[in-house]
C-alpha cells in the first residue's frame, strides 16, 4: 500500500508519577498514634514485615495449565481461610495462594462470594495460621496514612504508603479512595491503617490518574464470613463451562455457557488464535442453513460461523473481521493452508454491536448474509460435509445467542414494517417525562421486536449525539486553525508567536481565551518594568526577568508529569507555572521581546532552551526549563551527542551542533509544540486527536510530506475516504521523491472503490 513513504509513528513511552497527599481538617480529632512493644510509632517498613506472612498471592491456571491470573489475599481466619477480590480468581479454574515463606496450597473451596461488592474469601487446607485483625472502615478518617501490600505487575509482595483521600460510593459499593499508586496484581490485597487493622480490599485504580486507588470496605467482608456460600473446588470448576453434550471445543480458549448465550476469551491454541466450539447435532444435510448472533471485541478481532468441519483443521468460516466480512476455506493447521474466498465491507454490518450472521449451504454454492442482506455467494465446494459451530480468532472476547440450524430460517430481526410503525409510535414520545403507560400498551402488540427497535434507536441517537459532539469540536478546531492561519501568513517582523501558541491550546479548549492571556502577559512585563531601573543594561532586564519568573513566580520545569498535555498548552503553563522545556521557552522569549531583548529559541534533540543576543557582549544558552541556568556550548554538544548513534567523530558534531544551534523559526517552533502533543496522543491512542494535530501542523506546514502520509494513514483506517483521496491526490500532484507512484495510483482506485461501495 503506502506505508513505504510513511515515517515510523512516534510514541512516547516514558511516563511519570506523582505523589499526591490530602490531609484531614487540622481541627478533626486526632486518634492516638499505634505504637509497638517498644512504645515507638511503628514505620511503615515494620509494620509492613509484621503483616507480610498473613499476605498471600492469588493465581489461577488457564486451560493449559499456565499462569493466567495474578493477584493478593489475606489470612482472615487461622484454620485456613483467604479473603481476595472475586474478580481475581477468574471463573471456573484451579486457585492456588502461595505464602511469602514460599509455602504454595491449592484452594480447596470458594468459602463465600459476593459479586456485586466483588469480593470472595477462598479456603485452604492449613492450619495456625496468622490471620490480620480487621478494622472498623466506618471509622476510618479522611487523610489517615494507610498502606497496601500487593503483587503488582508481578512484583511480589510490595508494599505503598499513602493517605485516604475520601470514603465514596462508586457502582453501588462503598469505597475506600486512597491516595497510593494501584496496578494489576494489588487487587484482593489488604488496606491497613499503622496499627495493621484492614479496613479495605484493594480493587481498581482510578482512570483519572496513576496515583490514586480504590478499595472495598472491610465491613462488606464481615457478612461473608458469618454466613458463607461454600462451593467445593469440583463444583467451581464447572461454573459456566459448556454443556458438552452439545459442544466441543477445539483448539482451546476458554468457552463458557450463561442464560442461552455462549462466549470466549483468551486466545485458541490454533494458528492466529484460531478456537472453535462445535455443535454435537447430526451434520445438517444439504441444502441448509446456519445463523448465529455475535458480538465481539475488540473490532479488529473475528469470530463468526464455521460449517463443513471435520473437527480437526479443516473448515469453512463465514466472520467479520476489522470492519469487513469475510468467507474462508480452512484447509490445514496453517495460513498457508487457508483460502480467503472473499472478503469486502458491507454497509449492513454494526460495528461494536450484535450482528445477524446465516450461511445457507447449497449443492453448488454457499450464500452468506449479514443482518438478512446477502453479501458474499461462492461457487467453492471443497468440503462437501461435516459439523456446524461457532469460531474466534486471535485475542477476541466474543458472545453468541440465538444458534439455530434449519432447512430454511425465519429472520429474527424486526421487519421493516414492525420497525416503522414502533418508530412512528415513539415519536409522542417526551424528553421531559417518562413514557405513559398509554404509550407503552400501545407497543406491547410487537412483542419483543419493540424492545430490540428500541434499543437499537437508542443507540442511532447516541451515535448521532457522538457525532454531534465530535461535528462541534471540528467545528471548533477548524475556525480556530482559520485564525493561525492568519497568524503564520504573516512576514517574520509581524509575526506573534505568543499568539500562535495560544492558538494551539485552543485547539483542543474553546474555553481558552487568548486575548485574556495576552492581556495576563503584558502585566507580567509591566510587573517586571517596576524592578527595572531607567538605565538598567540588556543584562540587568535578563536578571530581572529571571528574578521575576523563577523566584517570585516559581515558574518551573515539569518533572513529575512531565508528558501530560497541560504542559504543552501555553495557557495552563501560565496558570499552573510549570511545562516543558519549549512552553516555557516560548513564554521566556516573549516577555524578553517585550522588554527590549533580543532571546531566540534553540531546539537541540530532546531539549529545548534559548539563546540571548545581547547587542553587545557574548551571547550565552539559557535553560529555562532548569530555571534559566546558563548552558555551554560543550554541555549542548554533550546532550546532542548523546541523542546519536555512536560512530560519529568529531568534525561531523562540530557540524550538526552548529545546525542545532541555528535560532529555530517560530513556525518551527510551534511544530514541535504540536509534535509534543501528538505523541502524547499517540501513547493514548487518541485518533481524533492525532487527526487535530496532523490539520493544525499542515496549516503551518502544508508540504509535510510526513504529516500528510499520517494523515492518509489516520483517514483511511477512521473511514475518512474522501478526505484521504484529496490528500492522496496532493501526493500524486506533487510527487515527492521516494514515493513510488504505482502505489499510490493503486491505493487511489481501492480507496475509489471503497468510497463507492
Amino acid at each position: 500500500m503506502f506505508r513505504p513513504f510513511l515515517s515510523a509513528l512516534i510514541v512516547v513511552l516514558v511516563s511519570a508519577t506523582y505523589a499526591s497527599l490530602l490531609y484531614a481538617d487540622e481541627a478533626e480529632e486526632k486518634k492516638p498514634p499505634a505504637v509497638d512493644d517498644s512504645g515507638m510509632e511503628p514505620t511503615v517498613a515494620a509494620l509492613a514485615e509484621r503483616v507480610r506472612k498473613s499476605v498471600v498471592i492469588v493465581s489461577f491456571s488457564g486451560r493449559d495449565g499456565k499462569q493466567q491470573g495474578l493477584g493478593t489475599g489475606f489470612v482472615v481466619s487461622s484454620d485456613g481461610l483467604i479473603a481476595t477480590n472475586l474478580h481475581v480468581i477468574g471463573e471456573a479454574r484451579p486457585i492456588d495462594v502461595q505464602f511469602a515463606d514460599g509455602r504454595k496450597f491449592s484452594v480447596i473451596a470458594v468459602h463465600a462470594t459476593e459479586k456485586s461488592m466483588d469480593l470472595a474469601v477462598l479456603r485452604i487446607d492449613a492450619k495456625d495460621l496468622t490471620p490480620l485483625e480487621l478494622g472498623d472502615s466506618d471509622a476510618l478518617k479522611q487523610g489517615e496514612q494507610v498502606i497496601a501490600i500487593g503483587n503488582p505487575l508481578g512484583f511480589r509482595h510490595s508494599v505503598v504508603s499513602g493517605v485516604v483521600s475520601e470514603k465514596r460510593e462508586l457502582e453501588g459499593k462503598p469505597m475506600i479512595q486512597v491516595a497510593i499508586p494501584i496496578e494489576r496484581g494489588n487487587s484482593g490485597g489488604p488496606l491497613l491503617d499503622m496499627q495493621g487493622r484492614v479496613h479495605g480490599i484493594v480493587t481498581l485504580k482510578s482512570q483519572v490518574t496513576s496515583n490514586l486507588g480504590f478499595a472495598v470496605v472491610v465491613n462488606a467482608l464481615k457478612p461473608l464470613l458469618e454466613k458463607p456460600n461454600p462451593i467445593p473446588m469440583s463444583r467451581w470448576t464447572t461454573i459456566g463451562t459448556i454443556d458438552e453434550r452439545e459442544w466441543k471445543t477445539v483448539f482451546g480458549a476458554r468457552w463458557r455457557q450463561r442464560a442461552g448465550r455462549l462466549s470466549v476469551d483468551e486466545a485458541g491454541t490454533g494458528f492466529g488464535g484460531r478456537s472453535l466450539c462445535l455443535s454435537t447435532m447430526e451434520q445438517p444435510k444439504v441444502p441448509f442453513e446456519v445463523a448465529v448472533s455475535v458480538r465481539f471485541s475488540p473490532e479488529a478481532g473475528a469470530a463468526g460461523l464455521v460449517f463443513q468441519a471435520d473437527g480437526k483443521d479443516r473448515h469453512y468460516g463465514f466472520y467479520p473481521s476489522n470492519g469487513r466480512l469475510r468467507l474462508t476455506r480452512f484447509d490445514g493447521p496453517s495460513v498457508y493452508q487457508w483460502k480467503v474466498l472473499e472478503e469486502l465491507p458491507h454497509q449492513a454490518y454494526i460495528p461494536n454491536d450484535w450482528n445477524d450472521l446465516k450461511v445457507r449451504i447449497e449443492a453448488e454454492r454457499i450464500l452468506c448474509y449479514i443482518n438478512d442482506e446477502l453479501v458474499i455467494e461462492s461457487t467453492d465446494s471443497g468440503l462437501t460435509s461435516g459439523a456446524v459451530g461457532l469460531c474466534k480468532f486471535r485475542d477476541t472476547e466474543a458472545e453468541f445467542r440465538r444458534f439455530r440450524v434449519g432447512d430454511k430460517l425465519t429472520s429474527e430481526r424486526p421487519s421493516e414494517e414492525i420497525a416503522r410503525r414502533i418508530s412512528e409510535t415513539v415519536t409522542a414520545l417526551s424528553v421531559d417525562r417518562p413514557a405513559s403507560n398509554e404509550l407503552v400498551d400501545r407497543l406491547l402488540p410487537d412483542g419483543k421486536s419493540t424492545s430490540e427497535v428500541l434499543r437499537r434507536e437508542a443507540k442511532l441517537l447516541e451515535q448521532r449525539a457522538q457525532r454531534m459532539r465530535e461535528l462541534a469540536v471540528a467545528v471548533h478546531a477548524r475556525k480556530t486553525q482559520q485564525e493561525l492561519a492568519i497568524e503564520v501568513a504573516k512576514k517574520p517582523k509581524d509575526f506573534d508567536l505568543l499568539r500562535a501558541a495560544l492558538l494551539l491550546s485552543r485547539i483542543d479548549n474553546e474555553e481558552v481565551d487568548v486575548d485574556v492571556y495576552l492581556r495576563e502577559v503584558d502585566q507580567l512585563v509591566e510587573d517586571i518594568r517596576n524592578d527595572i531601573v531607567d538605565d538598567a543594561s540588556e543584562q540587568d532586564r535578563l536578571a530581572s526577568l529571571d528574578r521575576f519568573l523563577f523566584e517570585q513566580l516559581g515558574f518551573h520545569g515539569s518533572r513529575t508529569n512531565y508528558y501530560h498535555r497541560s504542559n504543552s498548552y501555553l495557557n495552563e503553563v501560565i496558570d499552573d507555572r510549570e511545562g516543558l522545556p519549549i512552553t516555557l521557552s516560548v513564554l521566556y522569549m516573549e516577555l524578553a521581546r517585550r522588554l527590549g531583548l533580543k532571546v531566540v529559541g534553540v531546539g537541540l534533540p530532546g531539549h529545548f532552551v534559548v539563546r540571548f543576543e545581547p547587542e553587545k557582549g557574548d551571547s550565552k544558552l539559557i535553560d529555562v526549563f532548569n530555571n534559566a541556568e546558563l548552558m555551554t556550548v560543550e554541555a549542548a554538544r554533550v546532550t546532542i551527542r548523546s541523542r546519536l548513534d555512536g560512530g560519529v567523530d568529531d568534525e561531523e558534531i562540530e557540524k550538526i551542533t552548529s545546525s542545532f544551534l541555528e535560532a529555530s523559526p517560530p513556525k518551527a517552533i510551534l511544530l514541535r509544540m504540536l509534535s509534543n502533543l501528538r505523541s502524547v496522543a499517540e501513547e493514548d491512542r487518541d485518533v481524533d486527536s492525532i487527526l487535530r494535530y496532523l490539520n493544525t501542523a499542515l496549516v503551518i506546514d502544508p508540504d509535510s510530506l510526513e504529516s500528510r502520509a499520517r494523515r492518509i494513514d489516520l483517514q483511511i483506517r477512521t473511514n475518512r475516504i474522501a478526505e484521504a483521496l484529496v490528500d492522496i491526490d496532493w501526493m500524486l500532484e506533487q510527487r515527492p521523491a521516494g514515493m513510488d507512484v504505482n502505489q499510490v495510483m493503486q491505493l487511489r482506485a481501492d480507496m475509489e472503490a471503497r468510497l463507492q461501495q
